[in-house]
């Protein structure tokens, strides 16, 4: 990461994908049922070892799929409400920089796989990171 007259460029990887098969995807997390599965780079099991079923978790991902932003696509019509909204307000995939956050339900972990709950990304779509839900006193 470098920092060059205030803009950034950053180099970052998958940790794993998103595997599940199925051709619908939910809109959003918070009405999804959907499960499958966290595939995780093996040589990063290690970092799953406090994470169990029950949990919840916060998966940053990549829109991987989405089109490239355009300035046009600052302001965005809302699919629920009709509404233009800026787009730092809302959870479109259209984003100046496509990343992603839902949160999944763990249903289990088995070596460095996650079976989870809440998914709304497509099969194959490229994780960057996962983190713990906190409550605010936390």
């Amino acid at each position: 990461m470098k920092n060059r007259d205030h803009a950034l460029d950053l180099e970052l990887s998958a940790i794993g994908w998103v595997r599940h098969g199925a051709e619908e995807v939910p809109r959003h997390w918070t009405v999804s049922d959907l499960e499958g599965d966290l595939d995780i780079r093996p040589e990063l099991a290690d970092g799953l070892a406090d994470i169990a079923a029950g949990q919840k978790i916060l998966v940053i991902f990549v829109f991987d799929r989405s089109p490239p932003f355009s300035f046009d696509q600052l302001t965005q019509e809302t699919r629920h409400s009709q509404a233009i909204k800026g787009v730092f307000s809302i959870c479109s995939p259209k984003r100046p920089n496509p990343i992603g956050l839902s949160v999944l339900e763990v249903l289990a972990k088995e070596g460095c796989r996650l079976r989870v709950r809440g998914l709304d990304m497509f099969d194959g779509t490229p994780i960057l990171d996962i983190k713990p839900t906190l409550k605010p006193d936390d």
